[in-house]
This record gives structure tokens, C-alpha cells and sequence, in this order.
């Protein structure tokens, strides 16, 4: 599968709009979550299918090659890793993930009116 690419057409828009790239590529099964580990430094193949658990063998192949054609990570000695831009996203990540706590705080109490 080819990677999602700024100024073409995407999955939801046609605008090729680079926003739009970023989110069809880290809308692809398990590609935030490989990130997300990543963050916490290299990891092998088969270290990141623990760290991800249900995902199969294909798909973390498949995510890998996308996401080191992104330019997201790199194969190291050590295993893959975070490339700069890879960890930028990482950083722009994290504030998502805390509002997404409290998004869910919210709706188990009923919801904010």
C-alpha cells in the first residue's frame, strides 16, 4: 500500500490538504500505537508485536513500511526507532491523549451539558 501524500487525494478528502495526509496515515490500524511505543525508545519486531499484543504479524509489517516511508521512524541497530519528525508527532500526540482522557472522564459522568 502506498503511503498517504500531501497534495494528492486522501481517504476523506480530495483536497490533498497535508492535515489531511497526516490524519489517513495515523488513521491506519495500529500506526499511533507503534508510534506511541516507539516513544519509550527502539524497539524490535518482535518487542513492539508484545507491546501492541492483538496485532498480527502482517499488519505491524505493513504499518513499519509505512510509517518508515513517512519518514516517522528508522531501522537502528538497536531496532526501530523515532526519527525526529516521528518524535515532533509524538509530542503533538501527547496533549490529544490527555484531552481524550478527560473527554472520556466526561462522558462516564453523564456528559457535560
Amino acid at each position: 500500500m502506498v503511503i498517504p501524500r500531501p497534495g494528492k487525494p486522501v481517504r476523506g478528502s480530495h483536497s490533498g490538504a497535508p492535515v489531511m495526509a497526516a490524519f489517513d496515515l495515523l488513521g491506519r490500524r495500529w500506526a499511533m500505537g507503534i508510534i506511541w511505543h516507539l516513544n519509550e525508545g527502539p524497539a524490535t519486531f518482535r518487542a513492539l508485536q508484545e507491546q501492541c499484543e492483538t496485532i498480527s504479524p502482517s499488519i505491524l509489517n505493513s504499518r513499519i513500511k509505512d510509517l518508515f516511508e513517512a519518514g516517522l521512524i528508522d531501522k537502528t541497530p538497536q531496532g526501530y526507532a523515532l526519527t525526529a519528525l516521528g518524535q515532533d508527532l509524538f509530542v503533538l500526540l501527547k496533549p490529544l491523549a490527555d484531552w481524550s482522557t478527560r473527554w472520556a472522564e466526561t462522558l462516564a459522568e453523564g456528559g457535560e451539558s
